[in-house]
């Protein structure tokens, strides 16, 4: 299946939550810790507990790559995983000149076998074209993201009065010729999300800031709703897989999916 296939899936299902792996061997379980492979020992029951239930898993490969070798493999492990028809997302945030970036899509969709990739457009379209290149992926491109220092840059005010990030969101409709892009958009731009989300089109949406960082899911999922959008992903890590760190963690991490599904299935289903 195409990652754009895997989204329509699960979205259709109404599985709009995105169980973020950002798995640190500091907030596991004690008790795993003692095995040889706990990280992959923690994702495995995570993906067990929740698989039937997640619209997407989204690997934040920082948590990984500082493992070093034994991280990449823990990876790769864990991919494997996931159900076939479940999007699994490469958070890496890419973006570099030709050959790099080039490097860069090849690592995420050929090695790793990710069917999407959130990437940094700073550099422009031809930093990104090797991924564009993939048509049956789905590339996550940052247009207003959820931290406090997106004011920075993608905030900054342009002379017709828009923003950046404005910008950028209609350069990615511009550039979704082989219909594989999406934007990511903070789900903590609330305010924003209200007065931009006209402007996605058919791009699929990236959310994240749910939790703990202080986005609504109810909020969230009812702007989609009242404008007939449904190709979206609520990206939630700590408040599902951190949910409990004893070692019942799984069997809480499920709990915390099903009360997100229930909530989602009745604001959507309204």
């Amino acid at each position: 299946m195409t990652a754009q296939e895997k989204l329509k899936k699960q979205n259709d299902k109404l599985k709009f939550v995105c169980v973020g792996l950002d798995t640190d061997i500091q907030k596991i379980p004690f008790d795993l810790k003692s095995l040889p492979n706990p990280i992959l020992e923690f994702n495995k029951k995570i993906i067990e507990a929740t698989s039937d239930l997640a619209g997407a898993y989204k690997f934040n490969l920082a948590f990984y790559e500082k493992e070093g070798s034994k991280g990449i493999d823990v990876l790769h492990e864990s991919i494997q995983l996931i159900p076939d028809d479940v999007l699994i997302i490469g958070d890496g945030k890419r973006g570099d000149i030709g050959n790099t970036s080039q490097k860069y899509a090849e690592m995420l969709y050929d090695e790793f076998k990710f069917d999407s990739a959130t990437l940094n457009p700073y550099m422009g379209k031809d930093s990104l074209d090797p991924f564009l290149a993939y048509r049956s992926k789905l590339n996550f491109i940052l247009a207003l993201t959820s931290n406090p220092g997106s004011n920075d840059f993608e905030k900054i005010k342009l002379l017709d009065n828009s923003f950046l990030y404005h910008e950028v969101i209609k350069k990615v409709k511009a550039w979704n010729v082989n219909e594989n892009c999406g934007l990511v958009f903070g789900a903590t731009k609330k305010e924003e999300l209200i007065d931009d989300i006209h402007l996605f089109g058919n791009l699929p949406i990236l959310l994240p800031g749910v939790g703990a960082q202080g986005g609504s899911l109810e909020e969230v999922i009812k702007i989609f709703k009242q404008n007939n959008l449904t190709r979206f992903l609520i990206n939630a890590s700590r408040g599902i897989i951190y949910k409990s760190t004893e070692y019942d963690f799984a069997d809480k991490a499920r709990a915390e999916l099903l009360v997100m599904n229930k909530i989602i299935n009745s604001i959507m289903s309204e």
